[in-house]
């Protein structure tokens, strides 16, 4: 659980600007790096098809097997060493959503161990739909990426029609995985005052495409809540 209160330094430090729709340009690729080093974030995230990339500074987050996750293991393991090669430096996969839902454990473990295994230096981040599942199978998940050797477990790919990122999910996953993995929130996180409560849940890092709206709203939903932010 993350005690201290989430500063808009914090927020930088700790979100992921996001850029995965589909049809991206080179152009649209270029201003929004463009825009992520003006606003002082650490890390960027685009679709593996745009790297390499000129970092300017920024690590590079990307995704595999996205966004529905039912590609063959052999396929997201490919994704990701092709996308370390192509300059990333962490890997967002998504997991087999058949393999959720039927309990198998195991084979789910298998599956992020086959990933874990092309990208052994990059952090590595699994992605479980948490708005889609039961809370049995959220910890589920949390289990099997811990056991797999996951870096982090991460709600949502924000394309899921049940939803993204919720209080109750990233309770859920902070409480399984303790302080032993990180726990990314994405997904819905529009504005400061959902940022905090998630982070008040255990959420220790951010996937947010509107991380722009979010700094420039903070002062004025810090003082809308008067709670000491």
């Amino acid at each position: 659980m993350t005690l201290a209160a989430l500063t808009t330094e914090h927020f930088l430090a700790n979100a992921d600007h996001t850029l995965l729709a589909p049809p991206t340009t080179a152009a649209e690729l270029d201003a929004f790096l463009t825009d992520a080093a003006a606003l002082g974030v650490k890390r960027v995230c685009v679709s593996p098809s745009l790297l390499p990339v000129d970092k300017r500074g920024l690590g590079i987050v990307t995704v595999v097997g996205f966004p529905s996750g039912v590609h063959k293991a052999e396929v997201k393991a490919f994704e990701a060493a092709q996308a370390v090669a192509d300059g990333a430096d962490e890997v967002d996969m998504v997991v087999n959503p058949a393999l959720v839902h039927a309990g198998e454990w195991e084979a789910l473990a298998a599956e992020i161990r086959t990933v874990r295994a092309a990208c052994p230096d990059s952090v590595l981040k699994v992605i479980i739909e948490s708005a889609s599942l039961t809370d049995e199978q959220i910890v589920g998940c949390c289990k099997a990426s811990e056991a797999a050797g996951a870096d982090f477990v991460k709600t949502s790919t924000g394309f899921n029609a049940a939803g993204g990122a919720s209080v109750h999910a990233v309770r859920i996953m902070a409480e399984t995985v303790g302080d032993r993995l990180g726990v990314k929130a994405s997904g819905g996180i529009r504005d400061a005052e959902t940022a905090r409560e998630l982070w008040a849940a255990g959420a220790t890092r951010f996937g947010v495409s509107a991380t722009g709206a979010i700094v420039a709203g903070w002062d004025s939903a810090a003082a809308a809540e008067g709670s000491g932010y």
